[in-house]
């Protein structure tokens, strides 16, 4: 497809912490409120920063991940939601050039811009500089001549003097315009946890922290100069549809597991399921004592159940309601959060110990540390709904939690290899119940996505063989 050219802007960063999802959120914020319809975009697997995406434009925030979809799915999904706004904001991740690797670009921010062929603006950090933020401006601009970058945000400037001097190293050197200068503000610090920024959706003291900052943002950035860059893209770069191209009648019924506990999904995951027949229905494990009715699977993503272990345990109702679900053998997905929900205990950072479904045997402990992180290939050992054995699946990790005391028979499904060789083991299989740390997005995982549904239709014909 061609002939479209939505308005767009990359925002990108000398590296993490530099304050990419306060500006993209913020920018998306001070939009909206003149009338701007505002699609907001996420780089990489992030499913915290999306949120904030989120409340600040009223649309739903989507993930572009050049490391788990195609170029061509990349197009087709941003195109698919850019259509129908004013300017979408695409908020990069890690620094601009940092990817899958040392030498690989897929995964970066740059890489993404380059693919929709968008223009890119760069934050730093000036806290700690003057005359040198020149040189590290000059160094982002010369280092991939096919990245359109259009120019400079700074971030955490100290005085109006301190600003003078950075705007005036950056410019001269780089001739490109400096378009804000954000002010050092303990007040516009986010508030974190273990897994990042604390999701947007928990209180309303994100809307409270948005409200009294969105003014001082305004008065620091230039919104017209930021516009114009937007409306003055490139032609958006050909591409063919091959993910949304006719929905399909809804012939099966999926809960999905939705509340405080259990929240972290790709949006366009949810989309896909539902353009290839499936009918979603959310539940909570948190809240509801029983399953929705007269449903073909169950999908549980990622979230906190580490935080809300108490209450989760506490709801003894739909702990046995989904271990007799998995008994009888209804495909039920976890992902992460959801693989933890689906063991016997859960174990929380100060050592509680909590009984979860029970579905796998063994416990799930939360440490202090980081356990893994990154993308992995999954190589298939054994056959089940997910694919047949030696199939590759790839996926993103990020958990601080490990399983322990499982059954000496215990068979991971997954060997999971890193671009530096590192190698783990993930997935457990009971009859048609599949959980793995790794997070797929469907977009590059159709074949899973496909065999999810399949099983689940299976299940709906009365076809209840274990795997």
């Amino acid at each position: 497809m061609t002939g479209f050219s939505p308005p767009r802007l990359t925002v990108g960063a000398v590296s993490s912490g530099a304050g990419k999802t306060l500006l993209c959120t913020i920018l998306g914020r001070l939009f909206t409120s003149q009338g701007y319809s505002v699609q907001p975009f996420k780089s990489g697997p992030d499913y915290i920063d999306p949120s904030y995406h989120t409340v600040a434009c009223g649309n739903i925030s989507r993930n572009l991940d050049t490391k788990l979809i195609g170029e061509n799915q990349i197009r087709e999904l941003f195109c698919r939601q850019a259509r129908n706004a004013d300017i979408s904001l695409i908020e990069g991740v890690m620094g601009l050039f940092d990817g899958a690797g040392g030498l690989e670009e897929r995964g970066s921010t740059a890489h993404l811009a380059k693919i929709l062929n968008s223009p890119a603006v760069l934050l730093i950090d000036v806290s700690a500089m003057a005359r040198s933020a020149g040189a590290i401006a000059l160094g982002y601009q010369e280092f991939d001549p096919d990245l359109n970058l259009a120019g400079f945000i700074l971030n955490k400037v100290a005085s109006s003097r301190h600003e003078g001097m950075v705007r005036s190293a950056i410019e001269a050197r780089t001739g490109l315009p400096v378009l804000g200068a954000i002010p050092r503000d303990k007040d516009l610090l986010m508030p974190e946890r273990h897994l990042g920024l604390i999701p947007a959706w928990e209180g309303d003291r994100i809307l409270s922290f948005l409200d009294r900052n969105t003014e001082k943002l305004k008065a620091a950035l230039d919104m017209e100069a930021l516009l114009r860059i937007a409306r003055g893209a490139s032609p958006f770069p050909s591409y063919e549809k091959t993910l949304f191209i006719t929905e399909m009648e809804k012939d099966i019924r999926i809960a999905y597991a939705l509340d405080e506990a259990f929240h972290f999904y790709y949006q366009d995951n949810l989309d896909l399921l539902e353009n290839r027949g499936a009918e979603l229905v959310p539940f909570s494990p948190l809240n509801d004592r029983t399953l929705p009715e007269d449903i073909q699977g169950i999908y549980i993503g990622g979230g906190y159940p580490e935080l809300l272990a108490k209450q989760l345990a506490a709801n003894s109702s739909m702990r046995s309601e989904i271990q007799a679900a998995a008994g009888k053998g209804l495909p039920i997905w976890g992902e992460c959060g959801g693989l933890m929900y689906l063991m016997e205990e859960l174990v929380d950072f100060e050592g509680n110990l909590y009984p979860m479904t029970g579905v796998f045997p063994g416990k799930v402990v939360m440490k202090k540390n980081l356990r893994a992180l990154g993308y992995y290939e999954g190589k298939l050992r054994a056959g089940s709904w997910m694919g047949n054995k030696g199939d590759i699946i790839t996926g993103h990790v990020f958990h601080w939690s490990q399983l322990e005391n499982l059954p000496d028979k215990t068979s991971f499904q997954l060997e999971l290899v890193k671009e530096d060789r590192t190698v783990l083991t993930d997935g457990l299989c009971f009859r048609n119940t599949w959980a793995g740390y790794m997070h797929v997005h469907l977009a590059g995982c159709e074949r899973v996505m496909n065999n999810f549904l399949n099983i689940c239709r299976g299940y709906k014909n009365g076809q209840k063989k274990g795997l």
